[in-house]
């Protein structure tokens, strides 16, 4: 049960697909409005086992919180934040956690 009073929390989880020969790795992030970072975490994890069983993935157990400190969104809202440390130069940055050319997007 949410707390409709509580702050929004963005959850990222990481997944594994298995179709057709390809194995691609997912990370969905979705909100929650919970009491605490706790109660968003179980929120989210039950969340992620429900939509691996429906999607027939794999949910690799990895769950990242963000508390946003928000009540309500707005346009603009920030979700979802993590820092990681690294001694790449920028470009190497993104091609080696981002640009990696294994990516499924559109890039019209």
């Amino acid at each position: 049960m949410t707390d409709e009073s509580g702050e929004w929390f963005g959850v990222r989880c990481v997944f594994r697909w298995k179709h057709a020969g390809e194995e691609p790795y997912e990370e969905r992030i979705t909100l929650w409005r919970a009491a605490d970072l706790d109660e968003a975490l179980a929120l989210a994890e039950a969340d992620a086992h429900e939509y691996a069983d429906r999607a027939g993935i794999d949910y690799l157990g990895l769950a990242q919180g963000y508390a946003s400190g928000e009540r309500e969104l707005t346009p603009g809202s920030e979700v979802f934040s993590l820092l990681r440390d690294s001694a790449l130069a920028p470009d190497e940055y993104l091609d080696r956690h981002f640009c990696t050319g294994g990516e499924h997007q559109d890039h019209s």
